[in-house]
């Protein structure tokens, strides 16, 4: 991972506290195979989904005729999901990459990662977003301190009971707290499949939909591969995924808040890489933000 010259004093911190880092690693058994044939199956366009011989790698094609997507057979209540994807090269302007959990009801919950092309030469953006009871307009962005087109990268979601964290090679860019006992809707009882998509989002994705698809550069890909499920699979029974244990090891208190730590790695995206958070948009919400924006997010 290359990082830029302001976070040299982060850099040298990392071998002494690579164990930290690693706290996130599931302790408990894997419910995913790494067969993408076998854990999850394509819900548009499977002319546009190219899956490797193995199972093990999977890519989405853009095109003028269809984007593409595939989803999770199960469907989970709290863990933690990740995904390597190498995102598309070049002029990527108007393409949006997605890699979320939702349960896909009318109030849906919903967890997004969304990647934003850009002109040539332009750094991708990373979109993030919580939708509770299907209300969103939780959107964060950062640009990201590599190139995300030139090899793959680890995208994660930690989802249990105290928190979601959103994690790039296990560096946490994002908090989102479980403040329910104050009023402020969280993800907590609908279960969510795991999803990726590609897709044109020309009106909007790329300098507010200024930027357009050029259609003479596809098809555009995106390529996953080398993902891990440990979370809760849903069996009717939400207290099965919503108690401390072995087994539902990220629901124990230890990962109710980041480590020391993570958190100046945190700090650190935040301070460097963050270049647009609704909890700061007092001109969107006319001074008046979301009530989680004035509540601890650790």
């Amino acid at each position: 991972m290359t990082i830029i010259n302001r976070s040299k004093p982060f850099v040298l911190l990392i071998g002494f506290f690579i164990s930290n880092l690693l706290l996130w690693i599931s302790q408990a058994a894997v419910v995913s195979s790494g067969d993408f044939n076998k854990d999850f199956f394509v819900t548009w366009s499977p002319t546009h989904v190219n899956t490797s011989n193995d199972g093990r790698s999977r890519t989405l094609k853009l095109d003028q005729e269809s984007g593409a997507s595939f989803s999770s057979i199960q469907t989970f209540l709290f863990g933690q999901i990740d995904m390597k994807i190498k995102l598309i090269p070049g002029s990527s302007q108007g393409t949006v990459v997605a890699y979320y959990m939702s349960s896909n009801q009318p109030n849906r919950d919903e967890i997004d990662f969304e990647f934003l092309g850009n002109v040539n030469g332009q750094p991708y953006i990373l979109q993030t977003n919580v939708y509770a009871d299907g209300i969103d307009n939780r959107e964060e962005r950062i640009h990201l301190w590599f190139d995300p087109t030139k090899d793959f990268h680890t995208y994660s979601i930690l989802w249990n009971t105290h928190q979601i964290v959103f994690m790039v090679d296990q560096i946490p860019i994002r908090l989102y707290r479980n403040h329910a006992e104050k009023g402020v809707a969280y993800p907590r009882f609908q279960p969510m499949s795991v999803q990726a998509s590609l897709w044109n989002g020309e009106s909007w994705a790329t300098r507010g939909g200024l930027d357009k698809i050029k259609w003479s550069k596809g098809p555009f890909v995106a390529s996953f591969g080398d993902y891990k499920i440990d979370a809760c699979v849903w069996k009717g029974n939400a207290s099965m995924c919503n108690g401390e244990s072995n087994e539902n090891w990220w629901n124990k208190n230890e990962f109710s808040s980041l480590t020391r730590v993570q958190k100046r790695w945190f700090k650190w995206v935040r301070m460097y890489h963050l270049i647009y958070d609704y909890c700061q948009d007092n001109g969107r919400f006319n001074n008046k933000l979301p009530k989680e924006c004035s509540l601890p997010k650790y």
